[in-house]
């Protein structure tokens, strides 16, 4: 019996390592995208600019461009490029560990995206992911993104708990759902 009982002892410390390996980690930097980002992405590292075949690393805010064979890194992009709008210009959305080492093929891929104009971008986002962005229009902090909601029309709105008692806080006729106060 004492046998029986080490082996099932063994057995389940054995198999302790292999439960925590099958755990998996979520990262999330939804709040570390900077508002000229596109909107759908809850993980972004790098964005590879197609226009100026330029990167930008979210995490660290930085730009990395070529200068002559060198990759430059900084908070800035050079004045060559002082007329490029990160607002229209469109972002390839890059994950992995320094993305620039694959730069020829990346240049050659997204070569098609150097004229596209349609991207929606994070600052015109009504996702309240994106509230949590600081300086988004909503401008909110992440306890409160939930309590706000977009109406028909695009116009935010402040969720009131008092509405059903008859106060509106001067909302005027908004949509409620029953069950976005139960969350």
């Amino acid at each position: 019996m004492k046998k029986l009982l080490l082996l099932g002892l063994f057995g389940i410390v054995a198999l302790l390592p292999y439960r925590a390996s099958a755990q998996i980690s979520i990262n999330v930097n939804i709040g570390s995208q900077p508002l000229w980002g596109p909107v759908g992405y809850d993980h972004v590292d790098y964005y590879y600019l197609p226009e100026i075949e330029s990167y930008y690393n979210v995490p660290d805010r930085q730009f990395i461009y070529r200068e002559g064979s060198r990759w430059i890194f900084s908070a800035s992009l050079p004045s060559r490029y002082r007329g490029y709008d990160l607002y229209n210009g469109y972002k390839v959305v890059v994950n992995g560990r320094d993305p620039y080492r694959n730069f020829d093929n990346d240049r050659v891929r997204y070569a098609k995206y150097k004229k596209v104009r349609n991207q929606k971008i994070i600052k015109y986002s009504d996702d309240p992911r994106y509230y949590v962005v600081k300086g988004h229009p909503h401008g909110m902090p992440p306890g409160q993104a939930k309590k706000y909601y977009s109406d028909d029309r695009g116009n935010g709105k402040w969720k009131d708990k008092d509405k059903d008692k008859g106060n509106d806080r001067g909302h005027g006729k908004d949509k409620w759902n029953k069950h976005d106060d139960d969350h």
